[in-house]
Protein backbone atom coordinates (compact mmCIF):
# COMPACT_ATOMS: atom_id res chain seq x y z
CA UNK A 1 0.00 0.00 0.00
CA UNK A 2 1.86 3.19 -0.74
CA UNK A 3 0.17 6.23 0.03
CA UNK A 4 0.96 9.06 -1.57
CA UNK A 5 -1.59 11.97 0.12
CA UNK A 6 -3.76 12.14 2.88
CA UNK A 7 -6.76 14.68 3.63
CA UNK A 8 -8.11 14.62 7.13
CA UNK A 9 -11.28 16.32 8.11
CA UNK A 10 -11.20 18.00 11.42
CA UNK A 11 -13.75 17.43 14.09
CA UNK A 12 -14.34 18.17 17.79
CA UNK A 13 -13.66 14.49 19.22
CA UNK A 14 -13.94 13.01 15.93
CA UNK A 15 -11.28 13.02 12.54
CA UNK A 16 -11.68 11.32 9.45
CA UNK A 17 -8.63 10.57 7.17
CA UNK A 18 -9.10 9.50 3.73
CA UNK A 19 -5.49 7.99 1.96
CA UNK A 20 -4.68 8.35 -1.77
CA UNK A 21 -2.59 6.16 -3.55
CA UNK A 22 0.17 7.71 -6.55
CA UNK A 23 -2.31 7.15 -9.44
CA UNK A 24 -5.20 9.22 -6.77
CA UNK A 25 -7.38 6.20 -5.51
CA UNK A 26 -8.92 5.47 -2.43
CA UNK A 27 -6.85 3.43 -1.10
CA UNK A 28 -8.03 3.73 2.73
CA UNK A 29 -10.71 5.61 4.66
CA UNK A 30 -10.74 5.94 8.31
CA UNK A 31 -12.15 7.45 11.47
CA UNK A 32 -10.06 8.10 14.18
CA UNK A 33 -9.85 10.12 18.13
CA UNK A 34 -7.06 12.51 18.26
CA UNK A 35 -4.79 10.22 20.25
CA UNK A 36 -5.56 7.33 17.32
CA UNK A 37 -4.84 10.15 14.82
CA UNK A 38 -1.69 10.85 15.52
CA UNK A 39 -0.88 7.17 16.54
CA UNK A 40 -2.05 6.12 13.00
CA UNK A 41 0.11 8.89 11.05
CA UNK A 42 2.94 8.49 12.64
CA UNK A 43 3.40 5.05 11.50
CA UNK A 44 2.36 6.26 7.83
CA UNK A 45 5.62 6.66 5.10
CA UNK A 46 5.83 10.91 4.95
CA UNK A 47 2.87 11.88 2.75
CA UNK A 48 1.16 15.29 1.74
CA UNK A 49 -1.38 15.72 4.40
CA UNK A 50 -4.15 18.12 3.52
CA UNK A 51 -6.65 20.03 6.29
CA UNK A 52 -9.25 22.72 6.24
CA UNK A 53 -7.26 25.48 8.32
CA UNK A 54 -9.82 25.80 11.10
CA UNK A 55 -9.62 25.74 15.46
CA UNK A 56 -6.99 22.97 16.22
CA UNK A 57 -5.18 22.37 12.79
CA UNK A 58 -2.42 24.03 14.07
CA UNK A 59 -2.15 22.00 16.34
CA UNK A 60 -2.68 18.85 14.72
CA UNK A 61 -0.25 20.60 11.80
CA UNK A 62 2.84 20.71 14.29
CA UNK A 63 2.46 16.99 15.42
CA UNK A 64 2.41 15.75 11.64
CA UNK A 65 5.39 17.87 10.82
CA UNK A 66 7.39 16.61 13.61
CA UNK A 67 6.09 12.96 12.09
CA UNK A 68 7.99 14.22 9.00
CA UNK A 69 4.54 14.27 6.86
CA UNK A 70 4.49 17.57 4.43
CA UNK A 71 1.56 19.32 6.02
CA UNK A 72 -0.69 22.45 4.16
CA UNK A 73 -3.40 24.01 5.75
CA UNK A 74 -5.63 25.18 2.96
CA UNK A 75 -7.81 28.24 3.89
CA UNK A 76 -11.75 27.69 4.43
CA UNK A 77 -12.98 29.98 2.06
CA UNK A 78 -11.44 27.44 -0.83
CA UNK A 79 -12.37 24.48 0.87
CA UNK A 80 -16.24 25.39 1.63
CA UNK A 81 -17.25 26.84 -1.86
CA UNK A 82 -16.28 23.24 -3.31
CA UNK A 83 -18.27 21.41 -0.39
CA UNK A 84 -21.42 23.79 -0.33
CA UNK A 85 -21.87 23.98 -4.15
CA UNK A 86 -21.61 20.72 -6.35
CA UNK A 87 -20.82 18.01 -3.85
CA UNK A 88 -24.18 19.42 -1.25
CA UNK A 89 -26.34 20.18 -4.31
CA UNK A 90 -25.84 16.70 -5.50
CA UNK A 91 -26.86 15.04 -2.14
CA UNK A 92 -29.86 17.61 -2.08
CA UNK A 93 -31.64 16.41 -5.39
CA UNK A 94 -30.48 12.68 -4.52
CA UNK A 95 -32.24 12.46 -1.17
CA UNK A 96 -35.54 14.40 -2.48
CA UNK A 97 -34.73 11.85 -6.04
CA UNK A 98 -35.19 8.78 -3.96
CA UNK A 99 -38.08 9.95 -2.04
CA UNK A 100 -39.74 10.64 -4.98
CA UNK A 101 -39.30 7.71 -6.53
CA UNK A 102 -40.92 5.86 -3.18
CA UNK A 103 -44.05 8.06 -4.14
CA UNK A 104 -43.97 7.26 -7.75
CA UNK A 105 -42.78 3.93 -7.58
CA UNK A 106 -39.87 5.27 -9.84
CA UNK A 107 -36.14 4.54 -10.56
CA UNK A 108 -33.61 6.61 -9.55
CA UNK A 109 -30.85 6.83 -12.41
CA UNK A 110 -27.69 7.80 -11.15
CA UNK A 111 -26.87 11.60 -11.62
CA UNK A 112 -23.75 13.82 -11.95
CA UNK A 113 -22.10 14.34 -9.25
CA UNK A 114 -20.71 17.28 -10.68
CA UNK A 115 -22.77 20.13 -12.92
CA UNK A 116 -22.45 23.23 -14.33
CA UNK A 117 -20.74 25.97 -12.65
CA UNK A 118 -18.24 28.44 -13.79
CA UNK A 119 -19.88 30.75 -11.29
CA UNK A 120 -17.54 29.11 -8.50
CA UNK A 121 -14.40 28.53 -10.71
CA UNK A 122 -12.57 31.94 -8.84
CA UNK A 123 -12.55 29.08 -6.28
CA UNK A 124 -9.23 26.26 -5.84
CA UNK A 125 -10.77 23.04 -5.75
CA UNK A 126 -14.17 23.40 -7.74
CA UNK A 127 -14.62 20.99 -10.33
CA UNK A 128 -17.37 22.14 -13.04
CA UNK A 129 -18.63 20.34 -16.71
CA UNK A 130 -19.23 22.86 -19.74
CA UNK A 131 -23.17 22.61 -20.41
CA UNK A 132 -22.69 20.68 -23.60
CA UNK A 133 -20.67 17.61 -21.57
CA UNK A 134 -23.40 17.78 -19.05
CA UNK A 135 -26.21 17.55 -21.20
CA UNK A 136 -24.62 14.72 -22.87
CA UNK A 137 -24.35 12.80 -19.94
CA UNK A 138 -27.79 13.59 -19.14
CA UNK A 139 -29.26 12.38 -22.03
CA UNK A 140 -27.02 9.09 -22.84
CA UNK A 141 -27.85 7.84 -19.39
CA UNK A 142 -31.61 9.03 -19.63
CA UNK A 143 -31.76 7.75 -23.51
CA UNK A 144 -30.47 4.77 -22.42
CA UNK A 145 -33.30 3.99 -20.16
CA UNK A 146 -35.91 4.65 -23.54
CA UNK A 147 -34.34 1.97 -25.56
CA UNK A 148 -35.28 -0.40 -22.33
CA UNK A 149 -38.96 0.77 -22.41
CA UNK A 150 -39.02 3.77 -20.28
CA UNK A 151 -41.33 6.38 -21.16
CA UNK A 152 -41.69 8.57 -18.25
CA UNK A 153 -38.73 10.48 -16.94
CA UNK A 154 -38.82 13.13 -14.33
CA UNK A 155 -35.41 15.18 -13.40
CA UNK A 156 -34.92 16.50 -9.95
CA UNK A 157 -32.13 19.17 -9.98
CA UNK A 158 -30.94 21.60 -7.11
CA UNK A 159 -27.97 23.70 -8.98
CA UNK A 160 -29.24 26.92 -10.71
CA UNK A 161 -26.52 26.32 -12.45
CA UNK A 162 -28.03 23.20 -14.14
CA UNK A 163 -31.05 24.68 -15.10
CA UNK A 164 -30.12 25.87 -19.13
CA UNK A 165 -28.57 22.54 -19.61
CA UNK A 166 -31.49 20.38 -18.40
CA UNK A 167 -33.93 22.59 -20.22
CA UNK A 168 -32.19 21.47 -23.26
CA UNK A 169 -31.60 17.75 -22.27
CA UNK A 170 -35.55 17.41 -21.59
CA UNK A 171 -36.14 18.52 -25.19
CA UNK A 172 -33.90 15.97 -26.75
CA UNK A 173 -35.39 13.42 -24.56
CA UNK A 174 -38.48 14.37 -25.93
CA UNK A 175 -38.04 14.80 -29.54
CA UNK A 176 -35.87 12.52 -30.25
CA UNK A 177 -36.11 9.53 -28.10
CA UNK A 178 -39.72 10.01 -27.42
CA UNK A 179 -40.05 10.31 -23.50
CA UNK A 180 -42.43 12.44 -21.70
CA UNK A 181 -40.37 14.46 -19.19
CA UNK A 182 -40.62 17.06 -16.57
CA UNK A 183 -38.08 18.92 -14.47
CA UNK A 184 -38.37 19.69 -10.93
CA UNK A 185 -36.38 22.19 -9.70
CA UNK A 186 -36.58 21.23 -5.93
CA UNK A 187 -34.13 24.40 -4.68
CA UNK A 188 -37.61 26.82 -5.46
CA UNK A 189 -39.71 24.16 -4.36
CA UNK A 190 -38.15 23.69 -1.24
CA UNK A 191 -37.96 27.60 -1.18
CA UNK A 192 -41.35 27.69 -1.33
CA UNK A 193 -42.01 25.28 1.11
CA UNK A 194 -39.80 26.03 3.95
CA UNK A 195 -38.34 29.83 3.13
CA UNK A 196 -40.32 31.84 5.69
CA UNK A 197 -39.10 29.63 8.59
CA UNK A 198 -35.72 29.12 7.18
CA UNK A 199 -34.84 33.15 5.87
CA UNK A 200 -34.91 32.04 2.46
CA UNK A 201 -32.95 30.14 0.03
CA UNK A 202 -29.56 30.88 0.39
CA UNK A 203 -25.94 29.56 -0.72
CA UNK A 204 -24.91 27.43 2.21
CA UNK A 205 -27.63 28.04 4.62
CA UNK A 206 -30.42 26.65 6.44
CA UNK A 207 -32.51 25.28 3.69
CA UNK A 208 -28.77 23.29 2.44
CA UNK A 209 -27.65 22.35 5.52
CA UNK A 210 -31.52 20.81 6.36
CA UNK A 211 -31.52 18.81 2.69
CA UNK A 212 -27.60 17.47 3.11
CA UNK A 213 -28.26 16.11 7.12
CA UNK A 214 -31.41 14.35 5.58
CA UNK A 215 -28.90 12.22 3.79
CA UNK A 216 -25.38 12.35 4.73
CA UNK A 217 -25.44 14.44 8.42
CA UNK A 218 -21.56 13.33 9.02
CA UNK A 219 -20.75 15.75 6.20
CA UNK A 220 -22.55 18.84 8.20
CA UNK A 221 -20.02 20.46 11.11
CA UNK A 222 -22.14 22.95 12.81
CA UNK A 223 -19.86 23.52 15.22
CA UNK A 224 -17.36 25.30 12.27
CA UNK A 225 -19.56 27.59 11.34
CA UNK A 226 -18.06 31.18 10.63
CA UNK A 227 -17.58 34.21 7.93
CA UNK A 228 -21.06 34.18 6.38
CA UNK A 229 -21.58 36.74 4.22
CA UNK A 230 -23.56 40.12 4.80
CA UNK A 231 -27.36 38.55 4.49
CA UNK A 232 -28.55 41.82 2.90
CA UNK A 233 -26.02 42.19 -0.04
CA UNK A 234 -26.05 38.55 -0.95
CA UNK A 235 -30.19 38.07 -0.93
CA UNK A 236 -29.90 41.15 -3.48
CA UNK A 237 -28.24 40.03 -5.59
CA UNK A 238 -29.37 36.27 -5.32
CA UNK A 239 -32.77 38.67 -6.37
CA UNK A 240 -31.41 39.97 -9.05
CA UNK A 241 -30.12 36.65 -11.26
CA UNK A 242 -33.63 34.45 -10.03
CA UNK A 243 -35.94 37.12 -11.57
CA UNK A 244 -37.65 35.68 -13.91
CA UNK A 245 -37.44 38.72 -17.02
CA UNK A 246 -33.67 39.67 -16.86
CA UNK A 247 -31.18 36.81 -16.28
CA UNK A 248 -27.67 38.56 -15.60
CA UNK A 249 -24.46 36.55 -15.89
CA UNK A 250 -22.16 36.72 -12.54
CA UNK A 251 -18.12 36.16 -13.10
CA UNK A 252 -17.99 35.48 -9.58
CA UNK A 253 -19.91 33.83 -7.07
CA UNK A 254 -18.13 36.15 -4.67
CA UNK A 255 -20.41 38.80 -6.20
CA UNK A 256 -22.88 37.40 -4.33
CA UNK A 257 -20.70 36.23 -1.39
CA UNK A 258 -17.49 37.69 -0.39
CA UNK A 259 -16.82 34.34 1.39
CA UNK A 260 -18.04 32.14 -0.77
CA UNK A 261 -21.75 31.54 1.25
CA UNK A 262 -23.99 33.11 3.14
CA UNK A 263 -27.12 32.12 5.41
CA UNK A 264 -27.77 30.85 8.87
CA UNK A 265 -27.23 27.42 9.20
CA UNK A 266 -27.11 26.88 12.81
CA UNK A 267 -30.98 25.49 13.53
CA UNK A 268 -30.71 22.96 11.17
CA UNK A 269 -31.23 19.36 12.67
CA UNK A 270 -31.31 15.75 11.25
CA UNK A 271 -34.44 15.34 12.57
CA UNK A 272 -36.29 18.74 10.83
CA UNK A 273 -34.01 18.02 7.56
CA UNK A 274 -35.66 14.29 6.76
CA UNK A 275 -39.58 16.04 7.33
CA UNK A 276 -38.24 18.85 5.15
CA UNK A 277 -37.25 16.40 2.06
CA UNK A 278 -40.32 13.66 2.93
CA UNK A 279 -42.47 17.42 2.55
CA UNK A 280 -40.66 18.60 -0.55
CA UNK A 281 -40.59 15.45 -1.66
CA UNK A 282 -44.93 14.84 -1.30
CA UNK A 283 -45.16 18.29 -3.43
CA UNK A 284 -43.01 17.18 -6.22
CA UNK A 285 -44.49 13.49 -6.49
CA UNK A 286 -48.38 15.38 -6.65
CA UNK A 287 -47.41 17.79 -8.90
CA UNK A 288 -45.45 15.51 -11.33
CA UNK A 289 -48.11 13.07 -11.55
CA UNK A 290 -50.51 15.68 -12.42
CA UNK A 291 -48.13 17.09 -15.15
CA UNK A 292 -47.86 13.84 -16.89
CA UNK A 293 -51.88 13.14 -17.01
CA UNK A 294 -52.03 16.50 -18.91
CA UNK A 295 -49.11 15.62 -20.98
CA UNK A 296 -50.75 12.47 -21.35
CA UNK A 297 -53.57 13.86 -22.90
CA UNK A 298 -51.29 15.93 -25.46
CA UNK A 299 -49.18 12.71 -26.68
CA UNK A 300 -46.31 13.59 -24.57
CA UNK A 301 -44.40 16.37 -23.93
CA UNK A 302 -41.98 18.48 -21.71
CA UNK A 303 -42.76 20.34 -18.14
CA UNK A 304 -40.84 21.86 -15.27
CA UNK A 305 -42.07 22.51 -11.90
CA UNK A 306 -40.44 25.55 -10.80
CA UNK A 307 -43.41 26.69 -8.11
CA UNK A 308 -46.37 24.70 -6.60
CA UNK A 309 -49.39 25.70 -7.73
CA UNK A 310 -52.65 23.69 -9.14
CA UNK A 311 -52.51 21.83 -12.35
CA UNK A 312 -55.55 21.64 -14.69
Amino acid sequence: MHITSVGIDLGKTTFHLVALGEHGEVVTRKRFSRKQLLAYTANLQSSLVGMECCSGAHFIGAALRGQGHDVRLIPAQFVKPFVKSNKNDFLDAEAIAEAVAERMEGLVLPGSPVGVTPLHMPYEATITLTPETYMRVVIETCASTARHGAKYLLMINWHEGNIPSLAIAAEALHREHGMTVTTAQACYVAADLFGPECNGLTHGGEIEALAVLARRPELVHLDRIENSSEHAHASEMDKLRRTRSYQPVLTDIRSIAPTGWYGSPQPATADRGRRMVGAIADAIAKEASQIFRQLDAVHGGVGEIKKLHQVG
